[in-house]
C-alpha cells in the first residue's frame, strides 16, 4: 500500500510523478537491504556457538540472550529472561561464589576476561565456561548499567589442559607421581612442616633384586611389579600422604605431620602389603620384598633433600642388614 503522502496527484506533472516515484522505489529497496541485513544478523547469531548476552545490573533482568544459550546451557532462554536465577541455578555449586563475585568486579574494572566457572547443563552434565564481561559506559546520570558478555563452552580446552597436567606429573607406567612431581610436591610439604613447626617424615623404598626379576622373567613382569608396588602405596599409606616413582625400582613417601613412631608403622605397613604380593610366570610363582630407608624431619634441615639423603642411607643400610626390611635413620 503506498503511505499518503506518496501519492501521485492525477494532475502532477511526470518528472515530478517519476521523481517521486523513484524515491518511492529507493525506499523499497532499503527496507529489502535492511530487512536481509535482519536476516543475516539472526543467521549469524544462531550459527555462532557463543553465548550473546545482555543484563541491566539494577535490575536484575536479563535483557538478550543469543540462541547459543539453549544449545550450551540446555536450559529455556524464555525462562532465563523472565528470571536470571536461572543462570544461578545452573552453575555448579562449588564455583557459584567465584561467578558472582567475578560479575559484580566489572562494576568496577570495566571488564573481567579472565572468568571460568563450571556449569551443569540440563543433560547432567558438567561444562566449563570461560565468560567474558564488559560494562557500559555511563554518559548521564540515571542510564541504566547494562553488563554485556559472551560465554563460550571451553570444556574440550579444560580436559586437554588436565590431560596435559596428568602426564607432565605423573609416571605414565604406574600412574603414580614422577620424580619432578613428586619433589615438587614434598618441597612443599617440607617448607609447611618447617614453618608450622610440625612432624614430617621421608621415606624411600627401593625393589630387592629387580634385574634378577627382569633377567628371570623378562621385562613385561618387570612392569608388572612395579604397578602393583605402586598400589600398594596408594592403599597402604595415608590420605594426605605422598608417594611417586622416582627412579627405575625406586619409590617415595612422604607422610605429613607424621611423629616418626606413627611413621615406622606406616612403612611397616607397606611392607605388609607388598610382602604379600604374588606373580606367576609360565607356571612359575614368585614374590618380592623392598627394602626401606625411612627419617624424620630435624631443627637441622634446611631442604628436602637433607631428609633424602639420609633415607637413602638408611635404605642401603637395609640392603646391607639383608633387605626385606625398613631402617630408620
Amino acid at each position: 500500500m503506498v503511505h499518503k503522502d506518496l501519492q501521485i496527484p492525477s494532475s502532477q506533472p511526470w518528472p515530478d510523478a517519476a521523481q517521486t516515484l523513484l524515491a518511492l522505489m529507493h525506499a523499497q529497496g532499503e527496507v529489502a537491504r535492511l530487512s536481509e541485513r535482519v536476516q543475516l544478523f539472526s543467521s549469524l547469531l544462531v550459527s555462532v556457538n557463543a553465548v550473546l548476552w545482555a543484563f541491566d545490573w539494577e535490575a536484575k533482568q536479563v535483557l538478550y540472550v543469543s540462541p547459543a544459550y539453549e544449545r550450551i546451557f540446555g536450559r529455556s532462554a524464555g525462562s532465563l529472561l523472565a528470571d536470571h536465577n536461572e543462570w544461578r541455578d545452573s552453575v555448579y555449586p562449588d564455583d557459584l561464589e567465584n561467578a558472582e563475585r567475578s560479575l559484580a568486579e566489572v562494576l568496577h574494572k570495566g571488564a573481567v576476561e579472565d572468568r571460568e566457572y563450571r556449569i551443569i547443563a540440563a543433560d547432567g552434565r558438567i561444562r566449563w565456561i570461560s565468560d567474558k564481561c564488559f560494562i557500559n559506559r555511563q554518559t548521564e546520570p540515571g542510564q541504566p548499567v547494562i553488563l554485556v558478555g559472551i560465554a563460550e563452552d571451553i570444556t574440550e580446552k579444560k580436559q586437554l589442559e588436565t590431560e596435559l597436567q596428568r602426564l607432565a606429573t605423573t609416571d605414565v607406567l604406574t600412574q603414580s607421581s614422577n620424580r619432578r612431581h613428586f619433589f615438587d610436591c614434598a618441597n612443599l610439604e617440607f617448607e609447611k612442616a618447617r614453618l608450622q613447626g610440625s612432624p614430617l617424615a621421608f621415606l624411600l623404598l627401593d625393589i630387592d633384586d629387580f634385574k634378577v626379576i627382569n633377567d628371570t622373567y623378562g621385562h613385561p613382569e618387570g612392569d608388572l611389579v612395579l604397578q602393583r608396588i605402586a598400589e600398594c602405596g596408594r592403599t597402604a599409606l595415608r590420605r594426605g600422604d605422598l608417594f611417586g616413582r622416582i627412579g627405575g625400582e625406586e619409590f617415595a613417601a612422604v607422610f605429613p605431620g607424621c611423629a616418626p613412631d606413627m611413621a615406622k608403622q606406616v612403612a611397616e605397613r607397606l611392607q605388609r602389603e607388598i610382602q604379600k604380593l604374588s606373580f606367576s610366570h609360565d607356571g612359575q610363582t614368585f614374590g618380592i620384598t623392598v627394602s626401606q630407608g625411612l627419617t624424620s624431619l630435624t631443627a637441622e634441615d634446611v631442604t628436602i633433600h637433607s631428609l633424602f639423603a639420609r633415607a637413602d642411607t638408611a635404605m642401603y643400610e637395609a640392603k646391607r642388614q639383608g633387605k626385606n626390611r625398613v631402617v630408620s635413620g
